[in-house]
């Protein structure tokens, strides 16, 4: 019996175009994470990655030893800090430079823009470097503020009540300019002539904002909200190269935990779990912003 041949001139020319993109897709994302998946089932570690012998299937064992592992939730609480208040400090600053940039009275609207945005371009070490001289304990421009001002210097970075603040602090420095180029996007979308009409109805500056740009921003809000809390909630790069978690694990955040387990400690199917764990809570985070937004 003959197999009948796949009649290959049926498919739709679309289909082929975006044949490369998909396999693309398909072998650098659908694959690692059905893999990760299935590491998060096993005990894959050290051991197991110099003999696949070793290898076992623990079922739902990483998921119970998150329940029970205090550090994970040190991460956990770290990190939803982190997004909670971080979160709307950016959009809340990337609001109002998007409002500043985009006035008319403004002069050199350009170079604001320029100059807001180049914090996001610039490479986290490079920032790191800068910020960590702004946090020096002794001689940092912070401190040296402060010292005017007639307070006590901070030790930013060394002080479990303050690291993770001076963190928050430099993330959104370095944050606020890529959604302030989307808030930026969405004014110029409002016409101009509803400004103009309530200008003639008497209506202030506030009344503008709050009965204007406030309710036809709403979709730009949702998504920049939603793209900032995922980001916030992947919390990892600001706290390897300033603080490595630290003090007392004060900045320790899931992602850096998740790094720790499997490229420190080599415990692949443990920091898969996180890594899923991790996953949920992004999108439960995201679905209930999605519905707290649904009109």
């Amino acid at each position: 019996m003959s197999m009948a041949k796949p009649d290959l001139a049926s498919i739709s020319p679309g289909v082929w175009f975006a044949a490369p993109a998909l396999v693309l897709i398909a072998v650098f994302f659908v694959l690692p994470v059905a893999a990760a998946l299935m590491l998060s089932f096993t005990d894959f570690d050290i051991y197991a990655l110099g003999d696949l012998s070793r290898l076992r299937w623990v079922g739902v064992g990483n998921y119970l030893r998150l329940v029970g592992d205090p550090l994970f939730w040190t991460a956990l609480k770290n990190t939803l800090y982190f997004m909670a208040v971080g979160g709307p400090l950016s959009v809340a600053v990337s609001l109002g430079a998007a409002l500043l940039v985009n006035n008319r009275l403004v002069r050199f609207q350009g170079l604001f823009r320029v100059l807001f945005f180049l914090p996001v371009v610039a490479t986290l070490v490079a920032v790191a470097v800068v910020w960590r001289y702004l946090y020096q304990p002794r001689h940092g421009l912070l401190n040296v503020a402060l010292s005017h001002l007639g307070l006590d210097p901070v030790d930013w970075l060394g002080d479990p009540d303050w690291a993770m603040p001076a963190l928050i602090l430099m993330a959104v420095w370095k944050n606020f300019g890529f959604n302030m180029i989307v808030f930026i996007a969405g004014l110029q979308a409002i016409p101009r002539r509803l400004y103009e009409a309530a200008q003639i109805d008497g209506a202030g500056a506030w009344q503008q904002f709050r009965h204007i740009t406030l309710p036809l921003l709403a979709p730009t809000f949702i998504f920049v909200t939603v793209i900032t809390m995922i980001g916030y909630l992947q919390l990892f790069a600001e706290p390897y190269v300033m603080t490595q978690g630290g003090p007392a694990n004060r900045t320790l955040s899931l992602g850096l935990l998740m790094f720790q387990e499997g490229f420190r400690w080599w415990n692949m199917g443990y920091a898969s779990a996180i890594a899923f764990a991790l996953f949920v809570l992004i999108l439960l985070g995201s679905l209930v912003q999605l519905r707290i937004r649904r009109p």
